[in-house]
């Protein structure tokens, strides 16, 4: 017997919920009878309908086993099991209807009964488990919420809802029926005027997000329920929460409920600046992805890092065979390890502290492992300090990408996919130029070998190390003014999560040589995204938290690019996703050139080692601050 059935069968409250419904079953088919024959059985029916009421009960509680209504606890019964239930009676009665035709051409036994029995067995078995659901919930003030007195709900937080959708009536569904949350909703707001002066499950819908003032006696804390809203709107209505001096909380957008297990008000947050964002959820083709990594051997370089924790989580999901995580970080790496183990246990891992910049040690990892995909996301990226330090920026975004590259020509994977960013483009920094010739390395990789070496580019990922955001938090934290660098400087910005399934996207589609270009949305101003982080911690900006103005540093654009005029950009069948496609390049040729740069980068001559740069990537502007400048 499969393991299901006997979890079952086990299980004492199915013997209960039987007994009742078999009750009900019976009941029906009594009270059928005695309405159509007005109370009175005559001939042969009332011997029939003794016959009847054991093969009613047996046949209806088999189709019910069947379609799923003892899987369910009556207490959170809804609409799915309503819609079971009538499945479940219809097949039931049809059953019962072939069985006497055939067997008794319906002598003695009126068609209209079964029709009577159909409708009263749905209200009876529907209706017991309403009942029960009633009474177990009759705390939570949800059924009973409007003939329960307001003393029942001493110490629960009063909570104004904002959006009247789907994500709205399931927090407050949730609020209701879960008492321990310690959560009563007052009151919706939503700006379609067609829901105003409703109600969902006894709460009225008082108007729109513009109204919040004037409740302001109703609520101490305020939900916002808008997980499809785009980033405008749910700037406007945090601004609105945030002029109340109350508590704001957010249920996520749809992207992160979509990852973490659905529509829930225990999922509520505080706001965060990627909600202000608004990016749009990303469509992926699951099913190219399922068939590119499912049950292969993947390697992340970086394992540990921002992005690459990410893509270690994201790829895990696809179930591969196997994962590989290499960091040069030994605390990075064993965080990534366990954090993987402990979600997906059954996924082989293996776990490598190498620095890429160490070939013997890269090439022995590799070739121990041999991966069928590599996502080489492992980088130096903090741009000041490689302008100082410009031999180190070589060696691991130069040297290591080679050492990596030469070492997978060896094993030949698959895929080979490097994450890129949006300073290669017209690089005026260290940084932005060694990854430009990364990206070029990747770009003739793949000469005279069967797998696909491609690029991903693009900007900022929000909250990852070295990035603004924390370091910004930081200062607010400490109330210490926020340091920006230039009052128009602007960055392109995503998400994490959006970052690894647009990579992960990206290098499913890859032939070879291609350069993918990641649609990042409108560029944001830092200065406002300062001011928006200020208030999202409830400070007032100038007021309780300062920003100052310090100016470019060494090597830092005023915009970013994602693309340099004529490089050939074309659409791909993904709406986020661009492409570049290969050129044909010498391999060899190239290394010549890499090596000239590599021992350059030994000779630790900060000039040389730009110049050299510009030789290999003649767009780079060394020392460029505030290039770009219009």
């Amino acid at each position: 017997m499969p393991r299901i059935f006997k979890k079952t069968f086990k299980n004492p409250n199915l013997y209960v919920m039987v007994a009742a419904d078999a009750l009900m079953v019976a009941a029906a088919l009594i009270f059928a009878f005695l309405l159509r024959y007005d109370g009175h059985l005559s001939g042969k029916t009332p011997r029939l309908f003794t016959m009847m009421v054991p093969v009613y009960v047996a046949v209806k509680l088999v189709v019910f086993y069947f379609f799923g209504l003892y899987r369910g606890m009556w207490r959170y019964t809804g609409l799915r099991d309503f819609k079971n239930i009538v499945g479940a009676v219809a097949l039931s009665s049809l059953v019962l209807a072939a069985y006497l035709m055939f067997l008794y051409r319906f002598e003695g036994f009126s068609r209209s009964v079964i029709a009577i029995d159909f409708v009263l067995t749905f209200i009876l078995v529907g209706g017991i488990r309403l009942g029960v659901r009633m009474v177990l919930n009759r705390d939570s003030g949800g059924v009973f919420q409007g003939f329960a007195g307001r003393n029942r709900d001493a110490g629960f937080r009063r909570i104004m809802v904002i959006g009247a959708g789907n994500a709205g009536e399931k927090a407050v569904r949730d609020m209701l029926d879960n008492r321990s949350m310690k959560m009563r909703p007052v009151g919706f707001l939503d700006d379609d005027r067609g829901k105003w002066g409703k109600s969902i499950h006894g709460v009225r819908v008082l108007g729109g997000a513009d109204s919040i003032m004037k409740h302001l006696d109703l609520f101490d804390e305020t939900v916002i329920a808008m997980p499809s809203a785009t980033g405008e709107q749910i700037r406007r209505v945090v601004s609105l929460c945030y002029e109340t001096g109350k508590r704001y909380l957010i249920m996520p957008g749809l992207g992160e409920m979509l990852n973490g297990g659905g529509v829930s008000v225990k999922a509520v947050r505080k706001v965060r600046y990627e909600d202000l964002l608004g990016r749009d959820v990303i469509r992926l083709d699951a099913e190219l992805i399922r068939k590119t990594y499912r049950g292969k051997r993947i390697m992340v370089t970086g394992a540990g890092g921002s992005i690459g924790r990410e893509l270690v989580r994201q790829v895990a999901a696809q179930h591969p065979g196997a994962l590989g995580l290499l960091d040069s970080s030994e605390y990075n790496l064993f965080r990534v390890e366990m954090n993987i183990r402990q979600q997906f246990e059954f996924i082989p891992v293996s776990s490598y502290l190498v620095n890429i910049r160490d070939e013997k040690s890269l090439a022995r990892a590799l070739m121990d492992y041999k991966p069928e995909v590599i996502f080489h996301a492992a980088a130096l990226k903090h741009v000041p300090m490689q302008e100082m330090n410009p031999w180190e920026a070589v060696l691991t975004n130069v040297q290591g990408t080679r050492n990596l590259i030469s070492a997978a020509r060896g094993i030949a994977p698959e895929r080979f996919v490097l994450v890129s960013t949006d300073k290669a483009v017209r690089p005026s920094s260290v940084m932005g130029a060694t990854k430009r010739v990364a990206e070029m390395l990747v770009e003739c990789a793949g000469d005279g070998t069967s797998s696909r070496f491609v690029s991903v580019r693009f900007g900022n990922v929000l909250g990852s190390s070295g990035s603004v955001i924390p370091l910004f938090m930081e200062q607010i934290k400490s109330r210490l003014p926020i340091t920006v660098t230039h009052p128009d400087i602007t960055r392109y910005f995503m998400s994490v999560s959006e970052a690894g399934q647009l990579i992960l996207q990206a290098g499913a589609m890859g032939e070879g040589g291609e350069l993918f270009i990641l649609d990042m949305g409108k560029p944001v101003r830092i200065a406002d995204m300062a001011r928006d982080l200020v208030r999202l911690n409830g400070f007032e900006p100038g007021k309780d938290v300062s920003i100052r103005f310090i100016g470019l540093r060494p090597g830092e654009k005023l915009h970013e690019e994602l693309i340099t005029e004529g490089e050939g950009i074309v659409c791909t069948r993904h709406d986020k996703i661009r492409v570049i496609r290969g050129r044909h390049c010498n391999y060899t040729a190239v290394n010549g050139y890499i090596d000239e740069l590599i021992n350059t980068a030994k000779t630790y001559d900060i000039k040389l080692i730009k110049q050299k740069l510009k030789e290999i990537v003649p767009e780079y502007v060394p020392g460029g601050a505030g290039h770009n400048r219009a």
